[in-house]
């Protein structure tokens, strides 16, 4: 199949989506509908997180130790510079070098098991990116085209890049600080009571404080981050809008617009993006100060109760160093409520696209395409893009295998419409196009297409060579068919006289070649996919008078013996036609070739004849 339609930047037959992007300042509209979604994704990853709990769980809790045995060493210190003074033994260096090797094996276990872990999760957060990005590519493949309509290709790009490297950001930092702050809060809090259950209500009673000022900012920044993923969205939609049309905007001296419109969407997003920033950066001085606050209390407290002989020196120094790792920990937990927002916007955002309605690519008992030999029939065929809208009121006709249709008419009246119709790109809205006698909805879309070869007017040339890109027209296809089919294209002479001929590397816009030349090589491509029925859509319109003559030449032969419909804006192009359809609002209003039409002396006589008076 020789297809502009099969990848396509925009929606099929040239159309396009709207340059703005989604509704701005939406919001989270289901955050525990998604969190469950997202838990129900994580599910085949079970025994990675299993693994990771186990070793961020491990390597906490041997961080939590540490102190208390430090406090050990502090209090054997201070109990032998004391006895030193009263003329003992002094410190007793042997039992301080016990616990350092035990300290230093403690914290050495403690950094692998958190290497460990990092490696586990990293490699699930990147599994997850790649599965979820596996899922988009193939749900893009399954989406009708009405939603590339009414979505921009930013929008589209920034789920897949934007929104997925979000989520595997946020797993990845926030996974692990999430179970490590947890055990840390836990396994503290147990070494405090151990030390000293007055020093540790002194230290509790700082929560709620933190509690309560960890609430209002994720409340004011939770709008923010979601904020900030849809602008971002908007920005991407628009910059690969410009980016695809910089010519057209330098024609047209477009550039105050296109600066004005991407100022204002960038306010947009810088607006949503510092305040979410902003607030999220608040959250840790908080906390610090809300910390500090407990040193003191805890610094008064530790020396009355030392005083009276209730503690050792040690206890406060280790109990401090708890206080200190108890705070960290609740700022943790602020950090990951702020990236939880933001995930959950950008879960949202990709789960929404995953969930899109799908159109029907296979059905049961699909008719075989194998066999058929091209017979076309529109009968009663009603559409509109809208329900509420009707463009195609109703269009009956039969073409007889081989026969050439040419479809006129003036700007809107239908003629794109009929071929996107007649690929499935829509479905109609009533009556039904058959071929061979089987109605379109009975063949599986993949199928079906597989009987059309194409040539728009818009051409879609990928990164590659020349013969690699002519090849797509039929994948098993040699150099030398490639080769014939270029000469049938009149494309062979250009070719051979660029660097490199047939091996000449295409830039990704294809820039390196002229318009002209890249409708001679999607003409060829289609003339290598051999197909039974052509749609050609406008295939001349980028090329000189006379290398369409000779194209024209070589589309009557390609066509010859094929089902070939054929739009056109210059009619003396479709002079040979069998049969040519005149359309107008929707409805066949002339139909039959070129002399009887003319004969007729109505619609098609008024605008043939008013093509070559503009041409005079």
């Amino acid at each position: 199949m020789s297809n502009e339609g099969r990848q396509r930047r925009r929606g099929p037959m040239g159309g396009h989506g709207p340059m703005g992007g989604g509704p701005a300042g939406e919001k989270a509209k289901d955050t525990k509908g998604t969190m469950n979604k997202l838990l129900k994704y994580f599910g085949s990853y079970k025994i990675g997180f299993l693994l990771v709990f186990i070793f961020a769980i491990g390597s906490t809790l041997f961080n939590v130790i540490g102190p208390k045995i430090l406090g050990k060493a502090t209090t054997a210190i201070g109990t032998g510079m004391m006895s030193k003074l009263r003329g003992g033994e002094g410190i007793d260096f042997t039992y301080i070098g016990k616990i350092v090797i035990i300290m230093t094996l403690l914290y050495a276990v403690s950094a692998i098991f958190g290497l460990i872990q990092g490696f586990v999760v990293t490699g699930i957060s990147q599994k997850i990116c790649y599965r979820m990005r596996k899922e988009m590519s193939s749900k893009m493949n399954r989406l009708p085209m009405k939603y590339f309509d009414k979505m921009t290709n930013g929008e589209v790009l920034s789920r897949f890049t934007n929104d997925v490297d979000t989520l595997g950001q946020s797993l990845n930092q926030s996974l692990s600080q999430i179970v490590s702050a947890i055990t840390t809060i836990i396994g503290i809090a147990i070494m405090m009571l151990t030390i000293s259950p007055i020093l540790t209500l002194i230290t509790v009673i700082i929560l709620p404080v933190s509690m309560a000022f960890m609430g209002i900012i994720m409340k004011k920044s939770q709008k923010h981050f979601t904020a900030q993923q849809v602008n971002l969205g908007h920005v991407n939609g628009q910059v690969e809008e410009v980016f695809g049309g910089h010519n057209v905007v330098k024609l047209f001296n477009g550039e105050e617009k296109v600066t004005a419109d991407f100022n204002e969407m960038n306010d947009k997003l810088y607006e949503s993006a510092w305040k979410s920033s902003f607030l999220s950066g608040v959250m840790m001085p908080v906390m610090t100060f809300v910390g500090n606050l407990g040193y003191v209390a805890v610094a008064v407290g530790g020396a009355i109760l030392m005083i009276n002989g209730r503690i050792t020196i040690g206890d406060i120094q280790a109990f401090i160093q708890y206080v200190k790792q108890f705070t960290q920990p609740i700022g943790q937990v602020a950090q990951v409520s702020n990236m939880f927002q933001s995930t959950i916007a950008a879960a949202e955002r990709v789960f929404e696209f995953l969930e899109e309605e799908e159109e029907d690519v296979t059905v049961p008992n699909p008719v075989s395409v194998e066999g058929l030999e091209g017979n076309v029939e529109f009968r009663d065929v009603k559409f509109g893009y809208n329900e509420d809208k009707t463009i195609i009121n109703d269009f009956s006709c039969k073409v007889a295998q081989g026969e050439k249709v040419a479809i006129v008419g003036p700007t809107g009246a239908g003629k794109t419409t009929m071929v996107k119709l007649l690929m499935r790109f829509y479905d109609v809205t009533s009556g039904e196009i058959l071929i061979d006698g089987h109605n379109l909805k009975d063949f599986n879309r993949s199928e079906l297409r597989e009987m059309f070869g194409m040539v728009l007017q818009e051409t879609w040339l990928f990164k590659g060579t020349i013969m690699e890109n002519i090849r797509y027209g039929r994948l098993d296809a040699t150099d030398e068919e490639v080769i014939a089919a270029a000469k049938a294209a009149h494309a062979h002479h250009f070719i051979k006289t660029l660097p490199g001929g047939y091996e000449m590397e295409l830039n990704e816009e294809a820039s390196n070649v002229s318009q002209g030349q890249k409708q001679l090589l999607t003409i060829a491509r289609a003339i290598l996919a051999d197909d039974k029925i052509l749609i050609l859509d406008e295939a001349t319109s980028s090329v000189d008078t006379r290398t369409e003559e000779r194209i024209q030449k070589a589309m009557d032969n390609l066509m010859e013996g094929r089902t070939s419909f054929i739009i056109a804006h210059r009619l003396s192009t479709i002079k040979n036609a069998d049969v040519i359809l005149v359309m107008k609002d929707g409805d066949i209003i002339e139909q039959g070739n070129h002399d009887e039409l003319m004969a007729l002396n109505g619609f098609y006589a008024n605008l043939y004849n008013s093509q070559f008076e503009r041409t005079a």
